[in-house]
């Protein structure tokens, strides 16, 4: 009996658990939804500091939160997008933005991959023509006779027994 009153006791209290813990949806904190949908679109164009491959709209860390709140505020205050994110780089750096500026310090940032791959497809047709031409050698009268007397040997075993 007192297995099945454990067993009771772990189910409600499971059940008060689940009930507790229930989730709300996020809410809005600007009173504007035309305000929060501005801040939404410009968080997803910067990026969290803490979690670092997140944007702030995606990121729940405190930083991020913080950010959020202060790109509400500037874009409440009359600041355009394009200022609050001048902001937000002279503050932090360009490591800020999510998708950094194109310009001579991030040229192999942008097109470090795409060198890398025409690299590598460059050495693997070069290791291919050079096996090709190897392999295309012919042999010579001498390496010929060597390999009919090859054919024609008594099979032996590793002690040289026949």
């Amino acid at each position: 009996m007192s297995k099945l009153k454990f067993i009771l006791v772990v189910l409600v209290g499971y059940l008060c658990c689940c009930c507790i813990a229930q989730a709300e949806p996020a809410k809005s904190l600007a009173a504007d939804p035309v305000l929060e949908k501005r801040m939404l679109r410009l968080t997803e164009e910067l990026r969290c500091l803490v979690c670092q491959n997140q944007t702030l709209a995606d990121s729940h860390a405190d930083l991020a939160i913080d950010l959020k709140n202060q790109v509400r505020e500037k874009l409440a205050s009359g600041m355009s997008e394009q200022e609050v994110i001048d902001y937000m780089v002279q503050r932090y750096g360009d490591f800020v933005l999510y998708r950094p500026r194109l310009f001579a310090a991030t040229w192999l940032l942008w097109f470090g991959p795409l060198l890398l791959l025409v690299l590598g497809f460059g050495f693997l047709i070069w290791k291919l023509t050079k096996h090709r031409t190897e392999a295309a050698l012919e042999m010579t009268e001498a390496d010929r006779q060597r390999a009919v007397e090859m054919l024609y040997e008594e099979p032996t075993d590793l002690k040289g027994n026949v």
